[in-house]
Protein backbone atom coordinates (compact mmCIF):
# COMPACT_ATOMS: atom_id res chain seq x y z
CA UNK A 1 0.00 0.00 0.00
CA UNK A 2 3.07 2.44 0.93
CA UNK A 3 3.99 2.16 -2.95
CA UNK A 4 0.94 2.61 -4.59
CA UNK A 5 0.42 6.08 -2.12
CA UNK A 6 3.41 7.05 -3.36
CA UNK A 7 2.95 6.56 -6.99
CA UNK A 8 -0.26 8.75 -6.31
CA UNK A 9 1.45 11.28 -4.69
CA UNK A 10 3.72 11.40 -7.94
CA UNK A 11 0.62 10.80 -10.25
CA UNK A 12 -0.90 14.03 -8.09
CA UNK A 13 1.77 16.04 -8.49
CA UNK A 14 1.92 15.62 -12.35
CA UNK A 15 -1.28 16.60 -12.70
CA UNK A 16 -1.47 19.25 -10.63
CA UNK A 17 1.60 20.99 -12.23
CA UNK A 18 -0.15 20.86 -15.40
CA UNK A 19 -3.63 21.92 -14.27
CA UNK A 20 -1.74 25.36 -13.21
CA UNK A 21 0.18 25.64 -16.10
CA UNK A 22 -3.06 25.11 -18.17
CA UNK A 23 -5.04 27.42 -16.12
CA UNK A 24 -2.25 30.45 -16.09
CA UNK A 25 -1.60 30.11 -20.15
CA UNK A 26 -5.09 28.84 -21.30
CA UNK A 27 -3.31 26.24 -23.21
CA UNK A 28 -2.84 22.29 -22.34
CA UNK A 29 0.53 20.94 -20.59
CA UNK A 30 1.65 19.67 -23.86
CA UNK A 31 0.86 22.70 -26.37
CA UNK A 32 2.43 25.10 -23.52
CA UNK A 33 5.60 22.68 -23.35
CA UNK A 34 5.93 22.48 -27.33
CA UNK A 35 5.36 26.22 -27.27
CA UNK A 36 8.62 27.20 -24.73
CA UNK A 37 10.59 24.69 -26.89
CA UNK A 38 9.37 26.61 -30.40
CA UNK A 39 10.24 30.14 -28.25
CA UNK A 40 13.31 28.77 -27.08
CA UNK A 41 14.53 27.97 -30.46
CA UNK A 42 13.21 29.55 -32.86
CA UNK A 43 13.71 27.94 -36.66
CA UNK A 44 12.97 24.40 -35.49
CA UNK A 45 11.86 21.97 -36.83
CA UNK A 46 8.89 19.74 -36.34
CA UNK A 47 11.28 16.34 -36.22
CA UNK A 48 13.59 18.49 -33.69
CA UNK A 49 10.72 19.46 -31.42
CA UNK A 50 9.31 15.84 -31.38
CA UNK A 51 13.02 15.00 -30.43
CA UNK A 52 13.49 17.65 -28.20
CA UNK A 53 9.69 16.55 -26.34
CA UNK A 54 10.87 12.82 -26.61
CA UNK A 55 7.46 12.20 -28.28
CA UNK A 56 6.62 10.52 -31.53
CA UNK A 57 7.06 12.39 -34.70
CA UNK A 58 2.73 12.90 -35.67
CA UNK A 59 2.10 14.05 -32.11
CA UNK A 60 4.66 17.33 -32.68
CA UNK A 61 2.84 17.76 -35.49
CA UNK A 62 -0.66 17.92 -34.23
CA UNK A 63 0.89 19.76 -31.39
CA UNK A 64 1.90 22.46 -34.12
CA UNK A 65 -1.36 22.02 -36.13
CA UNK A 66 -2.91 23.35 -32.93
CA UNK A 67 -0.56 26.27 -31.92
CA UNK A 68 -0.98 27.16 -35.09
CA UNK A 69 -4.78 27.16 -35.37
CA UNK A 70 -4.28 29.68 -32.54
CA UNK A 71 -2.07 32.18 -33.97
CA UNK A 72 0.92 31.70 -31.46
CA UNK A 73 3.40 30.38 -33.98
CA UNK A 74 4.59 30.61 -37.65
CA UNK A 75 5.91 28.05 -40.04
CA UNK A 76 8.76 29.38 -42.43
CA UNK A 77 10.36 27.70 -45.22
CA UNK A 78 13.62 25.59 -44.49
CA UNK A 79 15.80 27.44 -46.02
CA UNK A 80 17.74 23.95 -48.34
CA UNK A 81 14.67 21.32 -47.65
CA UNK A 82 11.63 22.23 -49.12
CA UNK A 83 9.69 19.59 -47.21
CA UNK A 84 10.91 20.72 -43.87
CA UNK A 85 9.12 24.06 -42.43
CA UNK A 86 10.74 25.98 -39.87
CA UNK A 87 8.64 27.08 -36.62
CA UNK A 88 9.04 30.08 -34.35
CA UNK A 89 6.87 31.86 -32.01
CA UNK A 90 4.71 34.82 -32.57
CA UNK A 91 4.39 37.54 -30.33
CA UNK A 92 1.12 36.18 -29.08
CA UNK A 93 3.10 32.92 -28.31
CA UNK A 94 5.11 34.79 -26.50
CA UNK A 95 2.70 36.87 -24.64
CA UNK A 96 1.48 33.65 -23.26
CA UNK A 97 4.33 32.10 -22.09
CA UNK A 98 5.45 35.32 -20.36
CA UNK A 99 2.09 34.26 -18.14
CA UNK A 100 3.69 31.10 -16.66
CA UNK A 101 7.02 30.49 -15.14
CA UNK A 102 6.85 26.62 -15.49
CA UNK A 103 8.17 24.49 -15.85
CA UNK A 104 6.49 23.77 -18.80
CA UNK A 105 7.81 20.42 -20.00
CA UNK A 106 6.49 19.25 -16.26
CA UNK A 107 7.81 18.77 -12.91
CA UNK A 108 8.84 14.70 -13.40
CA UNK A 109 11.33 15.46 -16.00
CA UNK A 110 12.94 18.08 -13.50
CA UNK A 111 12.78 15.89 -10.60
CA UNK A 112 14.35 13.31 -12.22
CA UNK A 113 16.82 15.66 -13.54
CA UNK A 114 17.86 15.96 -9.58
CA UNK A 115 18.12 12.21 -9.17
CA UNK A 116 22.05 10.56 -9.15
CA UNK A 117 22.83 8.21 -11.91
CA UNK A 118 22.41 5.07 -9.31
CA UNK A 119 18.77 6.01 -8.09
CA UNK A 120 17.92 6.42 -12.17
CA UNK A 121 19.54 3.45 -13.17
CA UNK A 122 17.86 1.46 -10.32
CA UNK A 123 14.29 2.91 -10.53
CA UNK A 124 14.51 2.00 -14.43
CA UNK A 125 14.69 -1.53 -13.36
CA UNK A 126 12.43 -1.81 -11.13
CA UNK A 127 9.69 0.65 -13.69
CA UNK A 128 10.75 -1.82 -16.15
CA UNK A 129 9.96 -4.75 -13.91
CA UNK A 130 6.77 -3.29 -13.01
CA UNK A 131 5.95 -2.18 -17.31
CA UNK A 132 6.32 -5.93 -17.59
CA UNK A 133 4.28 -7.23 -15.03
CA UNK A 134 1.64 -4.62 -16.24
CA UNK A 135 1.72 -6.38 -19.87
CA UNK A 136 1.41 -2.60 -20.23
CA UNK A 137 1.34 -0.89 -23.97
CA UNK A 138 4.71 0.57 -25.07
CA UNK A 139 3.68 3.06 -27.69
CA UNK A 140 2.71 5.13 -24.37
CA UNK A 141 5.90 5.94 -23.79
CA UNK A 142 5.90 8.33 -26.66
CA UNK A 143 2.89 10.36 -24.85
CA UNK A 144 3.50 13.44 -22.90
CA UNK A 145 2.32 13.04 -19.74
CA UNK A 146 0.38 16.18 -19.95
CA UNK A 147 -2.03 14.17 -21.97
CA UNK A 148 -2.87 12.25 -18.90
Amino acid sequence: MRVLRRFRVVFNAVRTHFQQVEKSVGLGGAQAWALSVIGQRPGIGVGELAREMDIHQSTASNLVRQLLARGLVATEPHATDRRAVQLRALPAGQRVMSRSKGPFSGVLPRALAELDEATLLRLDEDLSRLIEVLDADQRAATQTLADL
